[in-house]
């Protein structure tokens, strides 16, 4: 079992930054794929940024790319999102994700394990 535990979120204005952190724990591992996935009102769950285990490979959604940087820790068990410019549309819960293969991945349905979310409100 893998525990994760969002922190990070709030209410900042738009073009600002803020950076989310992911805390894992139980059988955890370079060797799990992670992943940040949001939820906007009334919208379904969506992928922002995934990481493989040793930090090498990285895949990001389109409307985030050269805004958003996914990294993570591994002697901390920790995973990041540095997002910077924000705005209105980034509003959302933000979901930290791991799945236990090596290959990355975009689905909701990939990926086994998740936090509880932290809630990310962009003000215009």
């Amino acid at each position: 079992q893998v525990q994760l535990v969002e922190s990070g979120g709030g209410l900042v204005q738009a073009g600002d930054s803020l950076r989310l952190s992911c805390a894992a724990s139980g059988r955890t591992g370079s060797r799990y794929v992670m992943a940040w996935f949001r939820q906007a009102p009334g919208k379904g769950r969506e992928f922002v940024a995934a990481i493989s285990g040793n930090g090498g490979s990285t895949s990001y959604e389109d409307s985030v790319k050269g805004r958003f940087t996914i990294s993570r820790d591994n002697a901390k068990n920790t995973l990041y999102l540095q997002m910077n410019s924000l705005n209105a549309e980034d509003t959302a819960v933000y979901y930290c994700a791991a799945r236990t293969f090596m290959n990355l991945a975009w689905g909701t349905g990939e990926y086994r394990y998740w936090g509880q979310g932290t809630q990310v409100t962009i003000s215009s």
